[in-house]
């Protein structure tokens, strides 16, 4: 494993960056709309205003804007939200957490139901189940996020009470101050009342995040392990009187996960995107609703700073996926150059 290649990426990210920022930061000046207009109080007077412009730094052209914003960036300030009153990073490191958690929990989930509907199909490849299941793969897959989340909202929430469809945890538990992901700081003290409220609460739009994704993995799955069962290495296996399980598990898996693993990096943060809907319909309070408050109230500092973080996080989890194929696989460690 060459570490340069990895640091080439590393450093294509950082003109990647600038170039979102810029697009942003334009776009979000020339569509209609005025965030001063907004602020302002009945009856504010004209040098109110031109105060309130200059405070934001909004009393100067486009491009002295963003070289102004620029050079705050890269001293680590992003502004003070318009909207909120508050420093822009603070806001986003209190939603953040709760952003990756349910990212992080309906991944999961996706991946376990894609990897068992897709293992399960292939091994039974040709029978009524396999066409059974690849008939409710395609039905699940042609159904977005932001739907199921209403039907979920429709038939746990209203039909079958059985979840919670509001909110992150159940108002009343005590949270102890931490690192804002209550998830792995309740783990971590033990607080399992917590972490049973806090995975109940999740699991309706988890479960609207990672049914789609898990649809598109199942059938990536299938077709790596046809593939890989019809290898030579697999056919010496059955010859040498292997169980299907051993040929299936053992020898075929690892061989064909490597697609399936490199297209769940690219699923992950279409995970993270889509909680922009699923937090607002499930009331929950991740940077997903925090930018859609945003994009209501024209926060331009804010929203900003939401796009680069999902910019940073996209390209940080292609990495990271990229390190963990080239590791897993051989095979590509010594195929890589600088």
């Amino acid at each position: 494993m060459n570490p340069l290649v990895h640091l080439k990426r590393v450093l294509i990210a950082i003109p990647t960056l600038f170039g979102v920022g810029l697009v942003v930061f334009v776009l979000m000046r020339v569509v209609p709309g005025d965030p001063i207009a907004m602020m302002i109080a009945p009856g504010a007077s004209p040098e109110d205003i031109q105060n309130l412009r200059a405070m934001y730094g909004l009393d100067t052209s486009i491009g002295q804007q963003f070289l102004i914003w620029l050079g705050e960036v890269l001293h680590g300030r992003f502004g003070t939200s318009i909207t909120f009153r508050q420093d822009v990073l603070t806001l986003i490191g209190e939603r953040l957490p709760a952003t990756l958690e349910l990212g992080g929990v309906a991944m999961l989930l996706a991946v376990l139901m894609g990897g068992c509907a897709g293992m399960w199909s292939a091994s039974r490849d040709g029978t009524w189940l396999s066409h059974l299941i690849d008939t409710l793969v395609a039905i699940v897959q042609s159904i977005p996020d932001f739907l199921w989340g209403l039907m979920l909202i429709l038939l746990f929430g209203v039909l079958l009470p059985w979840l919670p469809i509001s909110g992150r945890i159940e108002p009343g538990l005590s949270q102890e101050a931490g690192t804002g992901f209550l998830l792995i700081d309740s783990l971590l003290h033990g607080r399992m009342e917590l972490v049973q409220s806090l995975l109940l609460y999740m699991l309706a739009p988890a479960l609207s995040l990672a049914l789609p994704v898990a649809a598109m993995l199942a059938r990536v799955l299938k077709a790596s392990m046809q593939e890989a069962m019809s290898s030579d290495y697999v056919m010496l296996a059955r010859l040498k009187g292997m169980s299907h399980f051993h040929v299936l598990v053992v020898e075929a898996l690892p061989n064909a996960i490597t697609p399936t693993l490199s297209l769940s990096a690219v699923q992950f943060a279409f995970i993270l995107g889509g909680t922009v809907l699923i937090e607002r319909l499930f009331s929950y309070p991740g940077i997903g609703s925090l930018a859609i408050d945003a994009v209501i109230g024209r926060d331009l500092p804010l929203i900003q700073a939401i796009v680069l973080t999902f910019a940073l996080l996209f390209i940080a989890i292609n990495i990271v996926v990229d390190m963990l194929v080239v590791f897993l696989n051989p095979r590509l460690r010594g195929s890589q150059t600088t």
